[in-house]
């Protein structure tokens, strides 16, 4: 079955839904979902629709010019996906190796459903487990410029005609020309409940302070350091024995739960960005 997959957001206002899934129901579409959520305070509203497009009588491009002027009459900000296109991912990571292999894992598993064309590194180490899922793996040390190595990675980026970059414990800051050109499609891995312990060693930190508590938080990288909209957050409870090093072992499956999860809502066009904040809707079963 092939699904076309309709994220909308709009200042609220009455007769919103009506005038959105009227426009399906009057062409003859079959609505297989139909997610909704408004928020009270911002007094914005958000929907998430997906059609059964299995036997169109129309192109795509119709069909998106169409609602297209819904969108207009209605002030609507949307996007349209479809569910026959698979996502390339381009996986950036540095040394350490757990949540590289639970991403490809779950890729060759059936779990997220994309392509991953490309492996990047700043360091070498990893290589070995790119070739072990015969995944192209290309390293670029930072150097003394850390412009030309980004240059090199974003040109990579867009051979591949990449559409998402996964930083899974890539462990270097993006410039502000990266972050900006890659908004909304640059996921990264944070190894804290954030927002406390930004930045560096969380772990060690999170020892210092005696937290009860550890956790993961998966966002879209942003201008400003692990700032960027929350998309998942986990906790796991540790205890007073635990060294910095005994929590990162700890966390690690935090991880790479929380950064699957982000992965896989991003990849299946659950999440609507606004602002600073982000609309995760649940899987339905």
């Amino acid at each position: 079955m092939i699904r076309a997959i309709f994220l909308i957001q709009a200042d609220d206002k009455k007769g919103l839904l009506a005038s959105t899934v009227g426009f399906f129901y009057e062409k003859g579409y079959n609505i297989l979902k139909c997610q909704q959520h408004t928020d009270s305070y911002e007094k914005r509203f958000y929907m998430r629709i997906e059609i059964d497009a299995s036997d169109m009588k129309e192109t795509r491009k119709e069909l998106e010019d169409g609602f297209g002027e819904v969108a207009a009459r209605e002030g609507l900000n949307w996007s349209c996906h479809w569910s026959d296109y698979r996502m390339r991912v381009a996986i950036l990571v540095s040394k350490a190796s757990h949540c590289l292999y639970d991403l490809v894992s779950r890729k060759l598993e059936g779990e997220l459903s994309c392509e991953i064309p490309l492996i990047i590194s700043n360091h070498p180490d990893l290589e070995i487990a790119a070739n072990q899922f015969r995944i192209p793996y290309y390293c670029f040390p930072v150097g003394d410029s850390k412009a030309e190595q980004e240059r090199k990675i974003r040109d990579l980026l867009k051979r591949f005609d990449i559409d998402l970059v996964v930083l899974a414990r890539y462990m270097q800051i993006l410039s502000p020309e990266f972050t900006d050109e890659w908004q909304g499609k640059i996921i990264n891995i944070h190894h804290a409940f954030l927002p406390a312990f930004q930045g560096a060693n969380p772990y060690l930190r999170a020892y210092q302070r005696g937290v009860k508590m550890i956790g993961a938080t998966a966002h879209y990288a942003s201008e400003d350091l692990d700032q960027g909209p929350i998309i998942e957050q986990d906790t796991v409870r540790v205890s007073h024995e635990l060294t910095p090093s005994g929590l990162k072992e700890v966390g690690k499956d935090c991880e790479k739960r929380v950064l699957a999860n982000a992965v896989k809502a991003h990849l299946e066009h659950r999440i609507i960005i606004n602002g600073g904040r982000t609309i995760v809707f649940p899987v339905e079963r």
